[in-house]
This record gives C-alpha cells, sequence and structure tokens, in this order.
C-alpha cells in the first residue's frame, strides 16, 4: 500500500531547536511595519498634490487677476461728450473777423473713461465731422507719467512724457464731468496748439505699463519729443504731418504730430 500524504499551507512549522535541543522561539513580525514603506509613499504623493494643487490655484489667481483687468477694466464710468470750441488764429482772418455772422466754433466727440484708483484715463476721440483732425485712442497714465497716442487712421503708437499743465488728474476731470453730465457738449472754450516730433523707435512697450502696452501691443510704437512753439511754428510737410484735436480738461488741444 502506497501512503500519500499532502503538506498543508495551514499547518505550523515545528519550532526549530539549537544545538542544545532547546527550542528556539522566533518572534511574529509586526503588521504595522510592512506597511511603513507604503505610508512613507503616501505622505510623500499627498505633499505633491498639495504643492500641484497650490501651483494651479497661485496661476488661476493671477491670470484671473490679468483677465479682469484686460476684459472687465473698461467698466468704468464712461463719458461721451463734446466740446465746442474756437481757434484764437481764426480771429486773425480779416474775412472771419470782419463777418459777425461766422460762428468761428467747431466741435469734437469723445468718449472719457477715468480709472480713478488706477490714475488712469481712457479717451477715444471720435471720427470728426470735420476733415481737420484723426480718430484716435488716448491714455493718460499719471502713476507711470506717460501719454500714449494711437492713430487709428495709421494703427502706429506713439509715447511722450505727460503734460501735467494741460492734462487734468483723473480725480479732477471726474468731478468736471460729472457737474456737466446733464448736458451734452461742455461750455464752449478755445483751442491751444501743440507740436511733437517723432525720435525712437519703441522696442518693448511691455515696459511702459498695463495699459499702454495694452494699447500699444503689436502696433508700432515710437517715442516723441515736444517741440516749443514759442520760437514759432515751422511748416512741415504736411503728408508727414497729423493731427489729433482732443480735450481731458476745459480746453481743447491740437496735438500735431511730425516725422523728423
Amino acid at each position: 500500500m502506497v501512503k500519500v500524504a499532502f503538506n498543508s499551507a495551514l499547518s505550523q512549522k515545528a519550532p526549530k531547536k539549537d544545538e542544545n535541543n532547546e527550542t528556539l522561539i522566533i518572534p511574529e513580525k509586526d503588521p504595522e511595519d510592512e506597511v511603513v514603506p507604503f505610508r512613507h509613499q503616501s505622505r510623500v504623493w499627498c505633499w505633491c498634490m498639495c504643492l500641484g494643487l497650490a501651483l494651479m490655484l497661485s496661476g488661476v489667481v493671477v491670470g484671473g487677476a490679468y483677465l479682469y483687468r484686460y476684459f472687465i477694466v473698461q467698466e468704468g464710468e464712461v463719458f461721451f461728450c463734446g466740446l465746442k470750441y474756437s481757434d484764437p488764429k481764426d480771429y486773425l482772418v480779416p474775412d472771419i473777423a470782419a463777418d459777425s455772422q461766422v460762428a468761428p466754433y467747431q466741435s469734437i466727440e469723445e468718449n472719457i473713461c477715468i480709472l480713478e484708483d488706477d490714475e488712469v484715463e481712457l479717451i477715444s476721440v471720435l471720427v470728426p465731422d470735420f476733415a481737420d483732425g484723426d480718430p484716435a485712442d488716448i491714455v493718460h497714465d499719471f502713476h507711470r507719467g506717460l501719454t500714449a497716442y494711437l492713430d487709428l487712421g495709421l494703427n502706429k503708437c506713439y509715447v511722450i512724457p505727460l503734460n501735467s499743465s494741460i492734462v487734468m488728474p483723473p480725480r479732477s476731470l471726474f468731478e468736471l464731468l460729472i457737474n456737466i453730465k446733464a448736458g451734452t457738449y461742455l461750455p464752449q472754450s478755445y483751442l491751444i496748439h501743440e507740436e511733437m516730433v517723432v525720435t525712437d523707435y519703441i522696442e518693448n512697450v511691455d515696459e511702459l505699463g498695463f495699459f499702454i502696452a495694452r494699447l500699444c501691443h503689436g502696433k508700432k510704437s515710437f517715442k516723441l519729443q515736444r517741440r516749443d512753439l514759442a520760437k514759432g511754428i515751422q511748416k512741415r510737410n504736411a503728408s508727414k504731418c497729423f493731427k489729433i484735436i482732443h480735450f481731458e480738461s476745459e480746453v481743447a488741444v491740437e496735438t500735431r504730430v511730425c516725422e523728423q
């Protein structure tokens, strides 16, 4: 007869004995010791997850702030207004001075948005009814001390230090527009002239602040230098000059930009 025996996986092994035939007691392994590496990896993975979420949230915050400034910045109150003005030079023309029935007044219209907290004025000069001026977008950044003109016809941008003697600060201009909000036009005023010449090409408009960079992005941009008109207006080729007639105070301004 053949005896077949099976080794049971559940059977207990006999305890080992040492050389003196004494039974050795082998301590059992602690189950918690076997999961220590797993717990260590879990903690590392948890920290990685937290760091990733923190980076994602910071990206959302920064991106959201940029989108807010880019798309919602125009939610400041926008004023549509106009100004009737006269050019003092017209009174020097004999025909106009002699004819009392001729009103030497002209008008301009523009949209003005004031971002008082950012000390910025955004002006959009509409297409004039007469062919003596160009439509343009203008940014006066009092924080940076810069003014930027975007000629919409030429699609070129021009930047010059802000002339605070002409441009009214945002808070004062806001109060002025509030006071005349009930009417369409400002009181009749007069026109002053300023002439500028193009100097250097601007390589990177991003260095000029958020609002000017947004206005001039993707457009050829140049620096301007103001010319002293006390020495007399110099005759220039009309094809190399353009004019923007606008206002950001109680007077109208004719900004004449010419190439060198």
